[in-house]
């Protein structure tokens, strides 16, 4: 899938929580089918990049906005309207309601509206997709911890997203768990979505992402094909220390 137009634009985004300065003056963009992946060591200001962009959180100073639109000043409901969808680093599913409800409230509540049976149906193709077919009508709670993060990955495709958020979808999978999730993951990069991934597995970066930005101590300090920064000296320290 050829890469397109710009999409989202972060343009000198910073948070501060009091003295703390989580995210520092972080610009990049993101285009249309890009896989851009976000990496650094714990503590670098990843998920705080991901909150800002979702409306988590807002920006204390910078823009960040898609196709010219402003999302800085926005709650998360209409930054979601207007075609963001994310998964988190600990799963959110709605516990009171079924697998297939929780998708069905995707569809209904995100970018892409859908009620009744269309929504239905919908939410029964995206089950089939990601396999979770035979757990369609299940309680929530009756789910594997896999199949609770793909719960939560076909809620967010449910609102049909412009830009979807992976926060660390890879975590806490077993080598066998995620290979598949690596290989589900790439299986939405060939339908030409764009994704934003945070990850801290160096294959699954290496192997779906377009470019990279790499984050420490909530600054930018390297952006580039994934080969590129892997090898880069700074971002080299950042993971392992000056020794």
């Amino acid at each position: 899938m050829t890469i397109g137009r710009t999409l989202l634009q972060v343009n000198g985004a910073t948070k501060r929580f009091g003295g703390l300065i989580a995210v520092n003056g972080m610009s990049f963009d993101v285009k249309e089918h890009e896989v851009m992946g976000i990496i650094g060591p714990n503590g670098s200001g990843k998920t705080t990049m991901m909150n800002l962009i979702s409306g988590e959180l807002r920006v204390t100073s910078g823009r960040i906005s898609m196709q010219g639109s402003s999302l800085s000043d926005l709650p998360p409901h209409q930054i979601a309207r207007l075609g963001i969808a994310r998964t988190f680093q600990l799963v959110r599913i709605l516990p009171s309601l079924s697998v297939i409800e929780n998708v069905i409230a995707g569809g209904a509540f995100g970018h892409a509206k859908k009620w009744g049976s269309g929504a239905r149906f919908f939410a029964e193709s995206l089950l089939e997709k990601l396999g979770l077919a035979e757990q369609m009508y299940q309680p929530v709670d009756a789910l594997t911890y896999i199949d609770q993060k793909r719960l939560e990955l076909a809620r967010a495709l449910a609102s049909e997203p412009q830009v979807l958020l992976l926060d660390e979808w890879l975590a806490g999978l077993n080598p066998t768990e995620l290979q598949v999730g690596i290989d589900l993951i790439s299986s939405l990069r060939d339908e030409g979505r764009t994704i934003i991934l945070v990850e801290h597995v160096m294959d699954a970066i290496r192997s779906l992402c377009d470019r990279c930005v790499v984050m420490n101590s909530g600054k930018k300090i390297a952006e580039g094909q994934p080969s590129e920064v892997l090898s880069d000296p700074e971002v080299v320290r950042a993971y392992l220390g000056d020794e």
